[in-house]
């Protein structure tokens, strides 16, 4: 089971490209663990342009091997150093997808209210759960909100890595102390701070308090 645990940061490509690489190298900098790109691509984006952007990001954030998911486009890690996919469904082609794969190659699921969905994750050898969402969040809108006694029931059915999301700041963090996780997972708590550096820390901070 790969440790995977901290800080995990959603990335929107559709956030103008200088703005969003200057925003990231400063999230790196402040120490985010593990990096999605969401696939919110721009309507206009080509093959090439996610290749290049994709390039880019990577270049970012290998400087302090933070490994890099991209959000359900799989076939993207054949042409890329990705570092793994995040599915927020069950694949149809779950076993292509599996074979695919290197051992090394870090796979997400998104897991709700629905305790099959974690079941299914336990036995099909994914790597890490994101549970979105544990508050109502702009950035959430596609998810149900997950209720605490979920998180608890999950951790009765596997031991794997946990992440919880959605709506989660530094504040609220520690009503969330009772449940077993290992990271949290944020877009604009860190994206659409002026500073994502002091954001991340803050995060990371309030995260070390409650696991302590």
């Amino acid at each position: 089971m790969k440790n995977l645990k901290g800080i995990y940061l959603v990335i929107d490509p559709s956030m103008e490209e200088a703005e969003l690489l200057q925003k990231l190298e400063q999230a790196i900098l402040g120490g985010i663990d593990i990096l999605q790109i969401w696939n919110n691509w721009p309507k206009d984006s080509t093959l090439k342009t996610k290749l290049d952007l994709i390039e880019k990001i990577i270049a970012l954030a290998s400087a302090k091997n933070v490994p890099v998911l991209i959000n359900e486009e799989w076939e993207l890690l054949k042409a890329t150093k990705l570092d793994g996919v995040h599915f927020d469904n069950i694949p149809q082609n779950w076993e292509e997808v599996r074979q695919t794969f290197s051992d090394e190659k870090i796979i997400g699921f998104t897991g709700g209210n629905d305790l099959e969905r974690i079941r299914w994750a336990n036995q099909n050898q994914v790597d890490y759960l994101s549970f979105c969402a544990m508050f109502p969040s702009s950035s959430a809108i596609s998810c149900e909100i997950v209720k605490p006694s979920t998180v608890l029931l999950a951790r009765q059915l596997t031991r794997l890595p946990l992440f919880l999301s959605g709506g989660i700041n530094p504040e609220n963090l520690k009503g969330l102390s009772l449940l077993d996780f290992q990271g949290v997972a944020i877009i604009s708590g860190i994206m659409s701070a002026e500073n994502p550096a002091k954001k991340v820390k803050n995060y990371k901070a309030a995260l070390a308090e409650i696991k302590k």
